[in-house]
């Protein structure tokens, strides 16, 4: 999907039996199916107003739930094959601009949420009760953010840092996936073809939550997490086998991502081809790390020797896998065959050898890499008292059983430059990752 500026300002941006060795696999599922009531709400401080509140009220609504493949509701619907999708929550569809009793400067967002919630309340619009999700929107000028975007995960919150020129559906999109429980997806980096010794460096580009923008939509664990593949569209392998996967993205039945379990953790593989509005920079079969079952916190697995992923000048199937092994969880894959939109898979699990050989030959037809996204670092919070969110562990991943109750809020950021900012009630201190965290493929600019 490609994202285009006509004239206004827009807002940031199976078939499977049960037969030996192929079991559903567990859905680990997120909410998200059926309708989502979303209320965008435009908001502006004592000291800080839009400086064009008519034109950023009128993008709005298509910005959301326009019909066009631009809009979140539309994206949502798509790579979701109908399952889930966001709705008005209001007839006229966004609400404000809402004039907040506070300065902006400071970023502070536990604050706006709460001053944003205690407006709406004023007007007789209660969360919980007259909408789902929150979508706060303010201007950029003085409140300093250090990023674009920011999102619960997972959550009903998001906060958009309009700059005050048009971010897309990459920054929006990519705040509501972490509002359904899914991460920033890295990218690790097993030069040597075994999965024990591998290393954290840079981003997935074969998901929204990583670095490939709204076409990639998400990955197949990603998916597993959301509960957007179901039946046989994704299978458990319980013993070695040869499969057969269908693409990722776009209709029609089959299976489109094997789970294989491997050790404590999990490995997902998918095949990816060109399916309508998505992945027409992206081929072949591709492989994630899933850790201790926590699949909106998967990274992409990429076997190249060389960084040679990070250009926008690599071939579509660059880091697809031909075979791969992980000898501690004693399992193996191998591609049989990936070409005319569907791959032949063998896995090998519980210390059986392969007997295909693997490494077969890559689709000969390549497409262009996808053009690089706009996206950044992960930001982690201490805890906002804001209600619905998930503590992350020390490793950034979510639990396995997904949010404990009572549990603080987990915030992910996209955009902007401070590695470091304070943040609202309590004292907690909003901090991006380090090591492993997203690298800023393009910073905005501020206008």
């Amino acid at each position: 999907m490609k994202t285009t500026i006509a004239g206004r300002v827009a807002l940031a941006t199976g078939i499977a039996a049960l037969t030996a060795g192929l079991l559903p696999a567990t859905a680990h599922a997120a909410d998200a199916r059926g309708e989502r009531k979303t209320l965008p709400v435009l908001v502006e401080f004592s000291d800080s107003a839009f400086q064009h509140p008519g034109q950023v009220k009128a993008g709005t609504p298509d910005t959301y739930f326009g019909p066009g493949e631009e809009s979140l509701a539309s994206f949502l619907s798509e790579v979701s094959r109908g399952q889930f999708t966001t709705v008005p929550a209001v007839p006229e569809k966004v609400v404000g601009p809402v004039r907040l009793p506070m300065a902006a400067a400071g970023c502070d967002h536990g604050r706006i949420n709460s001053l944003t919630q205690e407006a709406l309340a004023a007007k007789g619009l209660v969360r919980g009760e007259d909408y789902e999700s929150l979508s706060i929107i303010f201007p950029a000028q003085k409140t300093g953010c250090a990023w674009a975007g920011l999102g619960s995960v997972p959550g009903p919150y998001t906060w958009i840092n309009l700059y005050g020129t048009a971010s897309g559906l990459g920054v929006l999109g990519h705040e509501f996936g972490h509002n359904l429980g899914l991460g920033h997806q890295g990218r690790a980096m097993c030069t040597d073809g075994d999965l024990v010794d591998c290393e954290t460096n840079g981003t997935s580009s074969k998901s929204l939550m990583g670095g490939g923008g709204p076409a990639a939509g998400f990955s197949a664990p990603e998916m597993i997490r959301t509960g957007w593949l179901s039946g046989g569209e994704a299978v458990e392998v319980t013993e070695s086998g040869t499969f057969t996967l269908r693409p990722l993205h776009g209709e029609g039945g089959g299976t489109r991502a094997l789970d294989i379990p491997m050790g404590e953790d999990r490995l997902v593989v998918e095949y990816r081809h060109a399916a309508g509005s998505f992945d027409a920079g992206i081929e072949g079969v591709h492989a994630y790390r899933v850790p201790e079952g926590a699949y909106g916190s998967s990274s992409l697995i990429d076997l190249t020797e060389a960084n040679s992923t990070a250009g926008n000048d690599a071939p579509a199937d660059a880091d697809a896998v031909t075979s791969l092994t992980d000898k501690a969880g004693k399992v193996s894959v191998a591609v049989v065959a990936a070409a005319d939109g569907k791959a032949e898979i063998e896995v090998a699990v519980n210390g059986d050898t392969l007997t295909s050989g693997g490494g077969a030959a890559k689709e000969e037809a390549r497409r262009p890499a996808a053009p690089d996204p706009e996206h950044t670092g992960t930001e982690k919070d201490a805890g906002d008292g804001l209600p619905g969110g998930v503590k992350a562990d020390s490793a950034g991943r979510e639990p396995a059983d997904g949010p404990a109750s009572g549990s603080a809020a987990d915030l992910a950021a996209t955009g902007g430059d401070a590695s470091v900012l304070p943040l609202a009630a309590g004292g907690a201190v909003l901090v991006a990752a380090g090591a492993g965290a997203l690298v800023v493929l393009r910073r905005r600019k501020r206008a």
